[in-house]
């Protein structure tokens, strides 16, 4: 669908409060484009109706405020939608059963609109979060990539660890919900490990470990469709995540062979933005952490928040022009 199609419309998926979403509506805003925000995942349980059909136009979607015509949508920004669920007061077999129908049937028809430029589509999203995946995408986009293992032997991880000169680190393969005695939410950061640390309960499910990188500084380049925002990170911390209070931050140039790399690496998913986490060393080298295809970044100074916002603004009003 073409970006100057008359009426057409950019759907914004993400959930009820969403400051990051709110930069980039501001914009649309001012621009006039049509925009429908919606929260499927919680709204269709609160009066949300969605009805598609196949064979002819393909059916609507009616909010609180407005009803979409699904067959005018020229992009959608899947920013941060609350979980598919069940209705409220349902429970068993019946609210897992209606879990995965809304999972299916409505994300279904949301990640199948026709004509649609997706920033990112859903499915690219989550193809793109394994982190084995990552490192193989990374080395065949000419990325650096520091010796890594995935393993759930014991003996191998402790082997492995003693082998780096500069030590190692752990790194969970996904940031799992998990909570103290108390409640309360655990964060899984990077943390050195050193191999007497390795206990037999590896062997209860796959352990990342990485060679630790005598790092200078971390970047986080943001990459929306040729545009790459690129911003140091200088931290105490061997995870520039956990005190985030401590940081400073500067815009840099990106190196040409990493803008190669970016570019191959984003084509190898068919992502539209990447959030790039590296750490570069004291020669210069930009080495590959990860990508989060979903990644934050309202978080940056102004000059640069601002500039990815207009970024995945154009890209939304664009739609397949993009």
């Amino acid at each position: 669908m073409s970006g100057d199609r008359q009426g057409a419309v950019v759907l914004v998926l993400t959930c009820a409060y969403d400051p990051t979403a709110d930069v980039v509506l501001r914009i649309l805003g001012e621009r006039q484009v049509p925009v429908v925000r919606a929260d499927p995942g919680a709204d269709l349980h609160q009066g949300a109706v969605l009805t598609a059909r196949y064979g002819g136009r393909r059916g609507t979607l009616t909010t609180a405020s407005r009803t979409l015509d699904l067959d005018r949508v020229r992009a959608v920004w899947y920013r941060r939608p609350s979980g598919w669920a069940a209705p409220a007061g349902m429970g068993g077999q019946d609210a897992e059963f209606a879990r995965a129908q809304a999972q299916w049937g409505a994300g279904g028809v949301l990640g199948t609109l026709p004509g649609a430029h997706y920033v990112n589509h859903p499915w690219r999203i989550r193809a793109a979060e394994h982190k084995p995946a990552q490192l193989d995408a990374a080395l065949a986009a000419g990325f650096a990539v520091p010796d890594t293992i995935v393993t759930t032997d014991p003996e191998q991880a402790r082997a492995f660890c003693a082998e780096q000169p500069g030590g190692a680190v752990y790194k969970p393969l996904w940031n799992s919900p998990y909570a103290d005695g108390d409640g309360r939410p655990v964060q899984a950061w990077v943390a050195e490990v050193a191999p007497e640390e390795i206990t037999d309960a590896v062997a209860a499910c796959p352990h990342l470990f990485q060679a630790r990188l005598a790092k200078d500084h971390d970047v986080r380049l943001t990459a929306v469709g040729r545009e790459l925002f690129a911003v140091r990170i200088d931290s105490p911390d061997l995870d520039w995540r956990r005190r985030q209070g401590l940081l400073t931050y500067t815009p840099i140039d990106v190196p040409a062979p990493v803008r190669r790399s970016v570019a191959r690496y984003l084509e190898h998913f068919h992502l539209v933005y990447g959030a790039f986490d590296s750490a570069v060393t004291a020669d210069g080298r930009w080495w590959f952490l990860e990508c989060n295809s979903n990644g934050q970044w309202a978080f940056f100074p102004p000059p640069t928040t601002d500039a990815i916002a207009t970024a995945i603004a154009d890209q939304l009003q664009k739609g397949h022009t993009a």
